[in-house]
């Protein structure tokens, strides 16, 4: 019965001139994958597609462009959720597959959530599926039909903060299999990203659940049974200076940092414009290539559709990609 359902599968892409696949992150074990945690998979159904709040084996899902349009760029998504869980729908799958009707590759990261409940070394997981996301792509790039050294990561809220983390911390590798790879994008898309982890411009529950202290049994529980006030909450544990300034971003870009292109509204009230302003401006400084494009409304986690302007930040964003304006100035390479 499974050959059949996949062999359906193939037919219907087929039909319809794509290719979708779900492969894995890792070959044999996962690092820092806590044994018998008795945690599995989860997942929900929202209004905005889906939400995934567990996951245990990190996927890559790959949405392949018809031969015929293929640009040879990839880009790998990385989905938003406040390192809470994965805004897989609008923010991974739905992107992706424009993407790919754009002649890009687009790749789905599925990275594990920072939850000691089934992880140790909490703050480093999510960036190790990213950077091995990087390498894998890389490493198949061939075979699934795209430039190896096009190869750019995107990210939404929490997720822009993963890929703005893979921009400018790629000189450093959070797993030892990948020592000496390549593990630099080569481009960077953040949608209203959250980039730095300071008090005052930092999404607090972003920040606590990536690098703030573990608590008691039932502690997060309690909290997160009341989302409104759960950001005053978490504020009142202390996140470590040194790990408030190795996160926040805008202080790490260097002229090697990726070439960018960021999108944020004006009254986004869950993560501060400012998050953004000060990512470019550090780009700036550094003369790396940036191109800007701010809503005056729209809020937070509109994904792909701001219904507030008929203006598409994706069609600029897919015309910048396609340019090739981000090639313009080569990489010093680590």
């Amino acid at each position: 019965m499974k050959f059949l359902w996949h062999a359906a599968w193939f037919l219907f892409a087929s039909l319809q001139g794509f290719s979708q696949k779900v492969v894995p992150l890792y070959e044999g074990d996962i690092p820092n994958a806590k044994k018998d945690s008795g945690f599995k998979e989860l997942a929900f159904d929202i209004p905005m597609g889906r939400f995934e709040v567990v996951v245990i084996k990190p996927t890559l899902t790959l949405y392949l462009p018809e031969k015929k349009m293929n640009t040879g760029i990839a880009v790998i998504v990385c989905p938003g959720g406040g390192y809470t869980g994965i805004a897989s729908g609008h923010e991974g799958d739905s992107i992706a597959m424009r993407l790919r009707d754009e002649g890009i590759t687009g790749i789905v990261l599925r990275y594990r959530l920072p939850n000691p409940k089934y992880v140790d070394n909490k703050e480093f997981v999510p960036l190790q599926d990213a950077q091995q996301a990087i390498a894998v792509a890389r490493k198949h790039a061939k075979e699934w039909g795209f430039d190896p050294a096009k190869v750019g990561i995107m990210g939404s809220s929490a997720g822009g903060h993963l890929a703005s983390t893979i921009g400018t911390h790629f000189t450093k590798t959070y797993l030892p299999a990948l020592e000496g790879a390549n593990l630099r994008p080569d481009f960077l898309v953040l949608n209203y990203p959250v980039i730095s982890f300071a008090d005052s411009l930092t999404h607090i529950g972003s920040r606590f659940n990536l690098a703030g202290p573990l608590l008691k049994e039932g502690e997060y529980e309690r909290i997160t049974k009341d989302w409104a006030n759960a950001e005053k909450e978490f504020a009142k544990y202390p996140v470590p200076a040194e790990k408030i300034r190795e996160y926040s971003n805008e202080l790490h870009v260097t002229p090697n940092t990726p070439p960018t292109f960021i999108t944020h509204a004006n009254d986004d009230d869950v993560v501060k414009v400012q998050n953004s302003i000060l990512f470019i401006a550090a780009l700036q400084q550094n003369k790396v290539a940036v191109n800007a494009f701010f809503y005056a409304k729209g809020g937070h986690g509109y994904g792909m559709d701001n219904k507030t302007s008929d203006v598409d930040w994706f069609e600029s964003c897919v015309h910048w990609l396609r340019s090739g304006a981000w090639m313009s100035r080569p990489a010093k390479q680590p």
